[in-house]
């Protein structure tokens, strides 16, 4: 939640625009659909695995609710809670979309070249978009021959020539640079705010020989559960980025948009480092 909080800050504080579009927040303690299942297995990357509602990334079949909260009219921009503004979304909204339902970067490495699309930002035209019934997609994911996670959220369900790339400055995956639009701490194990904390999150499962990480993760897990002995949060390799945030976090305090209090509850929660007081100088 704080990640989403300074997402929203960011968005609002960083646009020339910010009387011109509204910024919602999408949690998952409003849909019902997804809190009933919890405990029960759903098929992700070929495998059936159990759908935890406390998962640090349970949010991201949520991606896909703009269109029917929006009433399938207008435009939306979709993105998740650690993605935070240096350019303005004014800009990306009012994108001429060239026809395209949405708009959005490729994924890197190995499912980019399976033609995987990174749905964690996308500009959407919500009118294109009726077949997005997110009650009834999300209940298709736990009919194992009907829907799998993975295809769903990397967008290869979609109709071929409905999806056109976006520059990936707006959704930069942990790279800052001059023409960095939207800056995206993806990686999960070195997200800034968590530097030292325990895991909470349960590493992607596909089955594969090599690296040996991958079945040795599974060990742990059948043996252990989900989080024993699952480490903890690294610090971010590029200081940069762990600068910006706090920065960010600085000037939000300042304008009124967080509180000392609340700040302190989330260390309580363990959901923010202990030391973040003292890199944010409060």
């Amino acid at each position: 939640m704080l990640g989403a909080l300074v997402s929203r800050y960011s968005l609002r504080k960083r646009s020339a625009h910010a009387d011109k579009f509204d910024v919602k927040l999408v949690e998952v303690k409003d849909y019902p659909c997804m809190l009933e299942r919890e405990g029960q297995v759903y098929r992700r990357d070929g495998e059936m695995r159990p759908w935890l509602n406390d998962d640090l990334q349970s949010f991201t079949p949520l991606r896909f609710t703009p269109p029917q909260l929006m009433g399938y009219e207008g435009r939306a921009v979709i993105m998740d809670p650690d993605i935070f503004a240096i350019g303005d979304i004014w800009e990306l909204l009012q994108r001429d979309m060239a026809g395209a339902a949405i708009m959005c970067r490729p994924k890197t490495g190995r499912k980019g070249r399976q033609g995987a699309f990174a749905s964690s930002v996308m500009l959407l035209d919500c009118a294109q978009l009726t077949h997005w019934q997110f009650e009834r997609d999300f209940a298709e994911m736990f009919e194992p021959v009907k829907r799998d996670y993975m295809d769903w959220i990397s967008l290869k369900l979609e109709r071929p020539g409905t999806i056109a790339a976006l520059e990936n400055q707006w959704n930069d995956f942990d790279h800052l640079d001059e023409n960095t639009k939207l800056l995206h701490n993806t990686k999960r194990k070195t997200q800034p705010w968590k530097t030292g904390l325990k895991i909470d999150y349960r590493p992607a499962d596909t089955f594969q020989l090599f690296p040996p990480r991958h079945w040795l993760r599974r060990g742990r897990r059948a043996l252990f559960g989900d989080y024993k002995f699952a480490g903890t949060y690294d610090t971010h390799p590029d200081p940069k980025q762990e600068a910006f945030f706090f920065n960010l976090v600085r000037e939000a305090l300042q304008d009124g948009e967080l509180s000392e209090s609340q700040l302190q509850d989330e260390i309580s929660q363990g959901h923010l480092r202990p030391d973040a007081m003292q890199l944010i100088g409060a």
